[in-house]
């Protein structure tokens, strides 16, 4: 009668387990399965008071470690088909997404989306459509600058599209590839925005130094067209955006260092065309060295109204601890947890900020064995 019991049991459970892995598409000698099933090998197999090492030296000693595992999971195999569904678009083909499927999901998010997507769609018109005009014109009348400008100003578009895609991005849900989300998108589209504007407060300096060593006393007047009806679109996009028309902002969430980058952008853009026309009349008038003053000021006022946004987005992109949060109220959580029963020890323990808003905390603890011995009763 035993071995008849043991035998329907034996039964019971490989049928149990065969219908598992038909449902999770697990094969019956995968070792993914290894340690559960030692683990419930220890539940039959132990007795219900196991006993414990009175050595103290194996008590401190920490319980698991990555060396005593024998799990092996394949990457890539795990992650289901949703997550390569991107702003809502299904790819059942299994190919990539095409780029006009991509630019008529971003579309699509524009159009039902808030107030300051769809008006920084407006000024990507319309710097886009400014920008092909004066290239167009430069490279039909020979003027360098034109073309330089244009240049310049096709390359701010495509930062300000980024910027576009990262708010439509950050819509999607968390999924099995990206666990936090895209929120971390709008951090990164601000830090490019800063880092660009650094890299032009230093090329309106290079350009300074250059101005005052070839002592050009005739400045291009035909810039002077171009300068006000860039300074004109960006006034507008300043307009749009003047909420965030500071240079410390309080930034409760990531929407906030996104939207702020780019009113930063258009206004440094808007000072540039400012210094030029300025430049324009100094030299009109006789200034002797009129650019060189006006380009140094700007190149000053632009490294200016950005250093505080590159040093908050650099402080969470380096996943830096919150300033907002006191070190006193971190210490005060570790000795709460430190003073918790069979907790040993707390070590490594790490806490930043993955957006603004959202702090994230992770630490190791080093416990006693009755606990391992308890988590193991209740699996």
């Amino acid at each position: 009668m035993d071995r008849i019991g043991s035998f329907n049991h034996h039964t019971a459970s490989n049928g149990f387990q065969n219908s598992c892995n038909r449902d999770t598409e697990f094969g019956a000698n995968d070792r993914r399965f290894a340690f559960s099933r030692q683990a419930s090998s220890m539940q039959w197999q132990e007795p219900s008071h196991p006993p414990i090492s009175t050595n103290s030296d194996e008590l401190a000693k920490p319980l698991l470690s990555r060396s005593m595992s024998s799990i092996n999971i394949p990457p890539g195999r795990y992650f289901s088909s949703e997550s390569n569904n991107f702003f809502g678009v299904k790819d059942n083909s299994g190919d990539k997404l095409s780029v006009l499927s991509l630019a008529f999901s971003i579309l699509e998010n524009v159009r039902s989306g808030n107030l300051y997507m769809k008006r920084l769609f407006i000024m990507i018109f319309l710097n886009v459509l400014y920008s092909t005009a004066e290239l167009a014109t430069g490279l039909l009348s020979g003027r360098i600058g034109l073309v330089s400008d244009a240049f310049h100003l096709t390359f701010g578009c495509g930062l300000l599209t980024f910027s576009l895609f990262s708010i439509a991005a950050s819509r999607s849900k968390p999924d099995h590839v990206y666990t936090y989300g895209y929120k971390r998108l709008e951090v990164l589209a601000a830090f490019t925005n800063a880092l660009f504007l650094l890299f032009l407060s230093f090329s309106l300096a290079v350009e300074a130094l250059h101005a005052y060593i070839q002592d050009e006393s005739e400045h291009k007047h035909y810039l002077i067209v171009s300068a006000v009806t860039n300074l004109t679109v960006n006034l507008i996009g300043v307009w749009f955006f003047r909420n965030y028309a500071r240079i410390n902002l309080v930034y409760r969430k990531a929407e906030d260092m996104n939207y702020h980058s780019i009113c930063l952008h258009v206004l440094a853009d808007s000072i540039r065309s400012a210094g030029l026309i300025l430049a324009s009349w100094f030299l009109s008038l006789g200034v002797q060295n009129a650019e060189v003053l006006c380009l140094g000021l700007v190149s000053v006022a632009v490294f200016m109204i950005v250093m505080p946004l590159f040093r908050a987005t650099g402080g969470v992109l380096l996943q830096m601890v919150p300033p907002s949060i006191p070190t006193s109220a971190l210490s005060k959580c570790l000795r709460q947890i430190t003073s918790l029963e069979d907790v040993l020890e707390v070590t490594q323990a790490r806490f930043w900020e993955l957006v603004p808003g959202q702090v994230v905390g992770s630490l190791s603890l080093t416990v006693l064995l009755s606990i391992l011995l308890s988590l193991l009763t209740f699996i």
